[in-house]
């Protein structure tokens, strides 16, 4: 047994002192490391339990069908046979395929760029007006609509008849602001009536006018409802010494009756239309039809046949074909700048609230002009927020499907094609073909990797600072 030595004695050589104790409970020194690594190792392991359910469906639903996509990409239609790289030659030479990669090259280019220009313009503008919050509201709210009632709604706004379209009731009202429609597109004369076919459209009478004998220029094929409001009931007038005076008007009335080639108290000239006198196959005189049909040409019109010409039946200007095949993918991205310019402008809007306004005012106080101050100053300090924005909105359009599926006809889809279009054509179309559309699917996460790389890159180099 060891013995204590008396008080004042030192310990004999070798022995060993034991520790000091301290407080009761209190842990000793030789388990601190230890412990330390034991609370390590539970926080590894509550991290791990966390982490394990994202980590099970980050692996189920996004690296699986990675990696069955491009397994899958090697093997033919059936997926029996081993194809090698057939499925990828047959991207860049099917006409269809290439179509939608440039329309996807297109899409990349262009609609995050006008986006992003229309954000940071808006954000800009109205960060000094009292009425900006509810501007930006309004830009924003379409952002709450989804893909597929914006793909409906612009279906709508290109209809190509003015009476449906929105676009084309604009640029019609626009273009007859300045243009003179045509009045009577359908009009004809009938086989009972003086007129003739004179080629190009347009119509001629079959023998000479005389002054003092009234001329009548009879047509049908108008539908009164197409009548011009202020038509009034057709009139012959009276004969004036010297001048050929005549009438044209529609030779019909609602609920028949009447005779041909006379003017009826129903019957409604037809107001506007223009009359030319022709000898010699050159125009000596013209003419327009008052609201009662009446006209009046000079002696020059004399002997002359009176001809109607083309100007008065062509077809009405309809508009913009805004779905044809060459306006469709502008008319669809057009659709997606709608929806996604209000998302840029709130994003670049954050990031100019927190710009310092002592080096807007620096700039201001040394001479320079707002566009100086815009051009120098706020985009070069907005531009981590606009490169966000501009990737964000890259990695969108790569993928996009439900506004080109909608919004194009079936008959320009070809025209309007991208490749996440392309991928659910070839993958669940009538002629599906597995292998071309993982090849697609392939293309496309191919397509997002340098995107993400530089998206990457950027987020390190902004947290080193």
């Amino acid at each position: 047994m060891a013995t204590v030595p008396p008080p004042g004695t030192a310990p004999p050589p070798g022995d060993a002192l034991p520790p000091p104790a301290g407080p009761p409970g209190a842990p000793r020194r030789g388990s601190r490391r230890g412990s330390r690594r034991g609370v390590a190792g539970t926080r590894g392991l509550v991290a791990a339990g966390f982490l394990l359910p994202a980590l099970a469906l980050l692996g189920a639903l996004v690296v699986y069908p990675i990696g069955y996509s491009v397994q899958r990409s090697f093997f033919d239609r059936s997926g029996a046979g081993f194809a090698g790289l057939d499925n990828y030659v047959e991207i860049f030479t099917d006409d269809t395929i290439m179509t939608a990669v440039r329309n996807n090259v297109v899409w990349v280019v262009v609609a995050p760029a006008v986006a992003t220009a229309l954000g940071l313009i808006f954000a800009v503008l109205t960060e000094r007006v009292r009425w900006g919050t509810a501007f930006k509201l309004v830009v924003f709210m379409p952002m709450a609509i989804s893909m597929l009632a914006a793909g409906i709604i612009f279906r709508l706004v290109y209809e190509q008849d003015p009476d449906r379209g929105v676009a084309n009731a604009v640029w019609v009202g626009v273009h007859d602001t300045f243009a003179e429609s045509a009045g009577y597109p359908k009009a004809r004369p009938l086989p009972v009536h003086p007129l003739e076919a004179a080629g190009g459209g347009a119509f001629v009478t079959e023998e000479p006018v005389r002054a003092g004998t009234p001329a009548r220029l009879p047509l049908v094929g108008v539908a009164p409802a197409k009548m011009p409001d202020d038509a009034r009931p057709a009139r012959e007038p009276a004969a004036e010494p010297g001048k050929v005076t005549g009438t044209a008007w529609l030779d019909f009335s609602r609920g028949g009756g009447g005779t041909a080639n006379t003017v009826d108290p129903r019957e409604l000239g037809l107001k506007g239309l223009t009359i030319e006198a022709v000898k010699d196959g050159r125009v000596v005189a013209t003419a327009k039809a008052a609201a009662d049909g009446s006209f009046t040409l000079p002696a020059a019109a004399d002997g002359a046949l009176l001809r109607l010409p083309e100007s008065n039946f062509r077809e009405p200007y309809s508009g913009v074909d805004w779905l044809g095949p060459t306006l469709v993918t502008p008319a669809v991205i057009g659709s997606y700048v709608w929806m996604w310019a209000g998302f840029a402008m709130v994003l670049i809007a954050a990031g100019l609230a927190g710009l310092p306004r002592e080096l807007l005012e620096a700039a201001r106080v040394d001479g320079a002009n707002e566009w100086q101050v815009f051009r120098r100053v706020t985009v070069p300090l907005l531009a981590p927020v606009l490169a966000v924005v501009l990737v964000t909105l890259m990695i969108n359009v790569l993928k996009i499907f439900d506004l080109v599926f909608i919004i194009a006809p079936g008959s320009v889809q070809d025209d309007a094609n991208v490749l996440a279009l392309q991928l659910y054509r070839s993958s669940f179309g009538t002629d599906a073909h597995l292998g071309v559309g993982s090849a697609i699917s392939v293309l496309l996460l191919l397509s997002v990797i340098p995107v993400m790389f530089f998206n990457v890159r950027r987020i390190r180099r902004e947290t080193r600072r």
